[in-house]
């Protein structure tokens, strides 16, 4: 069967127990969505899977051709880059309260059971 080793972490066994702890996952909760790195590539992937912004985004494209040009380049490109900024900036909020309520959480002082 399996076994669990359990290495306090004080006294003479402190050096063996930074060594074990290395090999397991921590208990920290994480509920947010994005990282600094994955912010802008991961919230466009999201937003394009939206049929509308997928709509603006081919408009936008089939504006760049000449001979289907409606309207000056810029003025289509105006209403997708207003709504996909205002998203990112939303969802960039709300994964920032996520991350400030984990840390809170994380930090918070628990009671250990010790005979």
């Amino acid at each position: 069967g399996k076994h669990r080793i359990v290495i306090p972490c004080s006294g003479h066994f402190k050096e063996e127990y930074e060594k074990v702890s290395k090999l397991y996952m921590n208990n920290q909760i994480r509920t947010t969505k994005y990282t600094l790195l994955n912010f802008l590539p991961r919230n466009l992937f999201e937003q394009f899977h939206r049929v509308a912004n997928l709509y603006f985004l081919f408009l936008v494209v089939l504006n760049w051709v000449p001979l289907v040009e409606a309207f000056q380049k810029e003025i289509t490109m105006l209403p997708l880059v207003v709504v996909l900024t205002i998203i990112a900036v939303k969802d960039g909020l709300e994964d920032y309260s996520k991350y400030k309520m984990d840390k809170q959480i994380n930090n918070l002082l628990t009671k250990v059971y010790s005979r």
